[in-house]
């Protein structure tokens, strides 16, 4: 790394350490996936508190509020913000997904009114994406748009869609073509939510928690400006967000997993688990598979530079998902009989056990590694697309 990376990183590493103090202390290590419910309020402060500070959006051009930094500078960033044990963002789709693409698809009016609101953390988004029969097959999606006059009216249903119920907007993939199909005449809105006819469901999970909902459209409006790219580009603006969300924030996602790791090891170490010649050889299995983790994930930056991973993401994608999910079976091994019993009435789990049935999702949200394995095999590989019925 170049000097002005360490001189970066150290910028970082030493804000973090003087700010999470005080009313921020607590909050170290909260949030995350299967535990987004945890002390959201607080969270959403300290990420307020981040952005009066200039670090949010840090890998933005500096003409639409970001830092402009490094790609070598914002993997640091992320890193150092792990490492911290900062709390779990809340602005991550906004932040990660949506200004990246409206920076690169929006129109001049568009960045004008959204980007600064999510830069200061004034507006939350959700993602409008899945559907009860377009989950991992996304081009399947029915929820329909129809243009009248100066608005779209959205009609529709998605699911499985996290933190609506704490959010401001949505950006939705629609049906905006009548008769169309597949990835023709779909459409990529931005919808505010707090109106008439959007109603919002939480979903209660294994883990006793609700991040996911289900959001249903009936004749819910949004200008027609708000519609992002041209009629029709939807299916192309989707994918460049989804690739977006595969970019320089999973180093970070690496941090966490290195640490959840190191916990069970310890645990295993405590409760005399390690013995078990089964259990040492899959605990280096997966610290094998964690460098390779990282490995997937420092390729895949290739991609980022270039404007936004391709289909080789689907790699990366498909190996995290893979080993959490079995990272969490591990860590119910070494338990034991106590991972069992929960923690307290009447469904109070410990931490490993929440690992372990979130984790069971990773496999599928964000693309399901069936999904995965077919993008890898058509567009990496070259092999035949999937006959279809």
């Amino acid at each position: 790394m170049s000097s002005s990376v360490e001189e970066f990183r150290t910028e970082v590493r030493s804000w973090l350490r003087a700010n999470l103090t005080g009313e921020f202390a607590a909050l170290r290590g909260r949030g995350g996936p299967g535990r987004e419910h945890e002390a959201f309020a607080e969270r959403l402060a300290w990420e307020r508190h981040l952005a009066a500070a200039g670090w949010t959006c840090v890998g933005w051009p500096q003409e639409y509020g970001g830092r402009g930094a490094t790609l070598e500078q914002q993997v640091a960033f992320h890193e150092e913000y792990a490492l911290a044990d900062a709390p779990a963002r809340v602005n991550h789709l906004g932040e990660q997904l949506l200004g990246p693409t409206l920076i690169a698809f929006g129109a001049p009016e568009q960045r004008e009114r959204f980007l600064p609101r999510i830069v200061a953390v004034d507006e939350l988004w959700c993602q409008g994406y899945s559907e009860p029969d377009a989950g991992s097959d996304l081009a399947n999606v029915r929820t329909r748009a129809e243009l009248h006059d100066d608005h779209w009216e959205i009609t529709g249903q998605k699911i499985w869609t996290s933190l609506a119920h704490e959010s401001d907007w949505c950006f939705v993939v629609a049906r905006t073509e009548p008769g169309s199909t597949r990835h023709q005449g779909l459409s990529y809105l931005l919808v505010p939510l707090d109106q008439p006819g959007v109603d919002i469901r939480p979903i209660t999970q294994l883990t006793g928690t609700s991040e996911f909902n289900e959001v249903f459209f009936d004749g819910a409006r949004t200008p027609a400006s708000y519609l992002v790219g041209a009629p029709g580009d939807g299916w192309k603006v989707a994918m460049a967000t989804l690739g977006f969300e595969r970019g320089v924030s999973t180093l970070g996602q690496q941090v966490g997993f290195q640490r959840e790791l190191e916990a069970v090891i310890e645990l295993a170490k405590r409760n005399g688990a390690a013995a078990d010649p089964l259990i040492r050889d899959r605990i280096a299995r997966a610290w094998t598979g964690l460098e390779i983790i990282r490995g997937n994930a420092l390729r895949m930056l290739d991609g980022v530079a270039a404007g936004a991973p391709g289909p080789e993401a689907s790699i990366g994608k498909i190996y995290w998902a893979t080993w959490h999910r079995e990272l969490g079976e591990l860590a119910m091994d070494v338990c034991g009989a106590d991972g069992l019993l929960a923690s307290g009435e009447p469904y109070d789990l410990t931490d490993w056990q929440r690992l372990y049935l979130f984790s069971r999702s990773d496999t599928i949200y964000a693309g399901s590694n069936e999904i995965q394995r077919n993008i890898i095999a058509e567009r990496v590989l070259g092999l035949p697309k999937e006959v279809r019925g």
